[in-house]
């Protein structure tokens, strides 16, 4: 049976992979590095939300928006900085950070995204990792069987052999972390940066996209970030996560025909709808102080 999926668009100016489709020439053949953020990216949860929903705190939000007012922490970071300073959350162990991550609503049809990937697509082979702000707890656990945990790069914690209890962080992949596991991947697999892509969704992801336009790599946005998408050179906008291959398939592969795009996404099972290119202008106009009259053509 074809699920739909409704997407939105808009516009903005190591592993070797069995190939999906027979490629024309050999010539066309390329690698790709496609990393990716987790939170409200790959899935619908806030890790931070979720823990604190499962210990029965109803204040995080609240929290994190203080933390970010006073530029205490870098954005992406506040969760890991309550772990290891806030009171209610010194409760919290590994096993805790492990169910959190059961606990997360991962975006429709992932795991075959997952497995289209590895296969390749018209020749082309992709490397796909997730570079994320979370406990690396959480998203190994909520992508457990989606993700190998070699491809997982998220915050280090380092726990109290005895109580269990959170002690300091070995590697914070917020902000400029994120910069920094992407440049690691893209000399360790050697892959030019004109062929990685970055998917994100939020302010800690500001960083890791200017420094890939930069470098002449391709970011996605999945949100409609104030800060991010007009850093990002597309915008996609769907519940289900087989849309981010929109902008890869037409921007980096080069498919022009829209019909070869749905030819593929129906040999999944899948059907593309609603899919409307948009380009939106938000102004805000207000009248000038001197403004408080009409004033006549011919003044001077």
């Amino acid at each position: 049976m074809h699920q739909t999926i409704p997407v939105e668009r808009s516009v903005n100016s190591h592993s070797i992979f069995e190939d999906l489709l027979e490629p024309k020439s050999s010539s066309r053949r390329k690698h790709y590095l496609i990393a990716s953020d987790f939170d409200q990216t790959l899935s619908f949860n806030d890790t931070g939300v979720e823990l604190s929903a499962m210990l029965g705190l109803s204040d995080f939000e609240a929290k994190v928006n203080g933390l970010a007012n006073s530029h205490l922490v870098q954005q992406g970071g506040e969760l890991t900085y309550l772990l290891l300073h806030d009171p209610d959350y010194r409760q919290v162990r590994r096993e805790h950070l492990w169910e959190a991550g059961k606990r997360i609503r991962l975006k429709k049809n992932l795991a075959p995204l997952m497995e289209l990937l590895q296969q390749g697509i018209d020749g082309h082979r992709f490397t796909f990792y997730v570079v994320s702000a979370s406990p690396e707890e959480v998203v190994c656990s909520a992508l457990e069987g989606i993700v190998p945990p070699e491809r997982i790069f998220g915050t280090r914690l380092n726990f109290h052999p005895e109580t269990g209890e959170i002690t300091s962080v070995s590697k914070l992949t917020a902000g400029y972390g994120k910069v920094t596991v992407l440049d690691q991947l893209q000399e360790q697999l050697g892959i030019p940066w004109d062929r990685i892509v970055y998917l994100g969704d939020g302010s800690s992801d500001v960083h890791v996209m200017l420094h890939l336009n930069r470098c002449e790599g391709y970011t996605i946005a999945v949100s409609e970030n104030t800060h991010l998408a007009p850093i990002a050179r597309r915008t996609v906008l769907s519940d289900n996560a087989f849309s981010v291959l929109i902008p890869i398939l037409e921007d980096v592969i080069g498919w022009t025909d829209r019909s070869q795009i749905r030819e593929l996404f129906e040999q999944h099972g899948l059907d593309v709808q609603g899919w409307e290119k948009t380009q939106v202008d938000r102004l805000a106009i207000a009248a000038t102080e001197n403004d408080t009259a009409d004033v006549p053509l011919n003044a001077v």
